[in-house]
């Protein structure tokens, strides 16, 4: 069952940014050990290139440079933020929380930093967080802001050979700074739901307390994420409609009202054939995937920024985010854009 929660305290995006690696890997590249070709790997998911992280690149440093460019774009500065929370499921280590690496880079001391793991709908999640948080705050002892941010480095757990997912994922980082924004403008609501029945549909079964990594399970190729495509495939085209629908009648806004959807780059050739089935008739469709590839929590923040680098969304209108991803996880978000 979903859970609708309405947003408090007139809060909304101030800024967004985005960091991609340098190195692009085309579908040529990733095609051969996948056994397949690179025709195959666009007509399936309308991928045609994705990045790769640097070597010496973990998910903190991507998502350090998408937080220096968000900060820029709000007017903010480190010291302004009250929270930092990073999504993400490809952390920097087990532990600690990569937002305290991520936090000492930026220099913000004075902030509280903690990771959410919703996998694909990480950003959902996290981005309902912090403006629940902020409006808790009051005056925030002054500091009324919120840095939320998805990064992934998926290139480090990928199987090379693994056709359902090596031709897929990406890594990379989107930010985003929320704050106070002018009456009319803003948050709406959030909704999400889990269904933990489906829970071994996506995942990676080593390196947990479950199943600590050892000779054994690497040489099964357990620390390697897996994804069952074809169920996962229909849980999105039976499941994303109906949370669409049920968040936009939460929050009474008509589907034809909305002017852009941002959804989770999963696969662009799946996302166009449900779109059609999710009623929102005037709406811009972001899919920049086909650059990118899927790049799990990072993948709705690099698509926002995509967008505002195009010089969208405009004042007044309306945004829905969904999310979806393991677990099984689905979260959506509306937002009337403006500062």
């Amino acid at each position: 069952m979903t859970v609708y929660a309405p947003a408090l305290g007139g809060l909304g995006v101030l800024g967004t940014g985005s960091y991609l690696p340098e190195r692009v890997v085309s579908n040529e590249t990733v095609a051969a050990p996948a056994g397949v070709s690179a025709e195959w790997i666009e007509r399936r998911t309308g991928i045609v290139e994705r990045r790769y992280a640097a070597d010496h690149e973990a998910a903190s440093d991507l998502a350090a440079a998408a937080a220096v460019r968000a900060l820029d774009d709000a007017g903010a500065r480190p010291e302004d933020l009250a929270w930092i929370i990073v999504a993400t499921s490809t952390p920097d280590h087990p532990q600690p929380a990569t937002a305290a690496f991520l936090q000492h880079r930026l220099g913000a001391h004075g902030a509280a930093a903690f990771d959410v793991n919703a996998v694909c709908a990480g950003f959902v999640a996290a981005l309902h967080t912090g403006t629940r948080l902020l409006a808790s705050d009051g005056d925030g002892g002054g500091r009324r802001l919120a840095l939320v941010v998805g990064t992934e480095v998926y290139s480090r757990i990928i199987d090379p050979g693994d056709r359902r997912t090596a031709p897929l994922f990406g890594d990379g980082a989107g930010a985003v700074v929320v704050g106070p924004v002018r009456e009319g403008r803003g948050f709406l609501g959030t909704g999400m739901r889990t269904d933990g029945r489906l829970h071994e549909l996506i995942g990676v079964h080593a390196g947990g307390s479950r199943l600590p990594a050892s000779e054994k399970t690497v040489a099964r190729g357990d620390h390697w994420f897996r994804m069952r495509g074809r169920e996962v495939r229909e849980f999105v085209e039976r499941e994303l409609p109906r949370e669409v629908a049920g968040t936009l009648a939460a929050f009474g806004v008509a589907a034809a009202d909305v002017d852009h959807f941002v959804p989770h780059q999963a696969n662009g050739e799946m996302l166009r054939g449900v779109v059609g089935h999710l009623g929102l008739t005037s709406a811009r469709v972001h899919l920049p995937v086909d650059r990118h590839g899927n790049t799990g929590a990072a993948s709705i923040p690099l698509a926002l920024d995509h967008a505002r680098r195009g010089g969208e969304p405009r004042d007044g209108e309306l945004v829905l985010m969904a999310g979806f991803g393991g677990g099984m996880t689905l979260g959506t978000t509306l937002l009337r854009w403006g500062r």
